[in-house]
């Protein structure tokens, strides 16, 4: 299968989907991620000010956590629109920007965000891409599925936004490594008992599976699948 993945920032393919992402890898499938956003700016006193270096610094990250995924580097894709300042552009732009990218990869499957996250640039992000990706003649995607992001997803519940998974994917065999992979993002990481945290995003992963009977588990939302 041809698999696209579409997120706002570097490491949320790793916290969201970083264990069905070696899966896919593992069947020989071929996995493309594509990072709208830089990721970093939104820490800076201003945009104008964005250290070059920081944002070089982070792709080191994000190429790192990919090798030991199994992802090919060529095929993860830096887009650098501002980071936490996407509302900032025109949702047709960045619908635009997935149209063109959907109209030389005929994929198989799309994985993006919540559509419900907090986190401004995760809800434009999901919703460019079911835009982009929406269901007309000869549409080659089968299969839309919306990933939790910690720190982000769970944050939404104080505005009524719920994250409501209807399919989970099992990582018991592969936890270890999408931990090893989320470890190159250490200027990510932060202590217990905030989630982005090794042992938290584990154990995160542990409750999911728990409540479909394995050890580990992705969970989604389904968004369309055509069989």
């Amino acid at each position: 299968m041809n698999v696209g993945v579409f997120v706002a920032h570097p490491d949320d393919e790793v916290i969201g989907i970083g264990g069905t992402l070696i899966k896919h890898i593992l069947c020989g499938d071929q996995v493309s991620i594509y990072i709208l956003a830089e990721g970093k700016s939104s820490r800076e006193e201003s945009y104008d000010v964005f250290s070059k270096k920081i944002l070089e610094s982070f792709r080191n990250e994000t190429i790192n956590a990919v090798n030991i995924m199994g992802i090919k580097e060529e095929n993860v894709h830096f887009l650098d629109l501002p980071n936490n300042r996407l509302d900032k552009i025109d949702l047709l732009d960045i619908i635009k920007i997935i149209e063109r990218i959907e109209a030389k990869e005929k994929f198989d499957v799309i994985y993006t965000h919540n559509g419900r996250d907090l986190n401004i640039d995760h809800e434009i992000v999901a919703r460019a891409v079911i835009t982009a990706f929406r269901a007309l003649p000869g549409q080659s995607v089968k299969e839309i599925l919306m990933f939790e992001t910690l720190s982000s997803t769970e944050s939404g519940m104080a505005l009524g936004r719920y994250f409501e998974p209807n399919l989970f994917v099992d990582i018991s065999d592969v936890l270890d490594k999408k931990s090893c992979a989320m470890n190159c993002y250490k200027s990510e990481l932060r202590e217990k008992p905030h989630p982005r945290n090794i042992e938290l995003i584990e154990n995160n992963a542990i409750v999911w599976g728990s409540k479909v009977g394995v050890r580990a588990a992705e969970a989604f939302k389904v968004a369309r699948i055509l069989r």
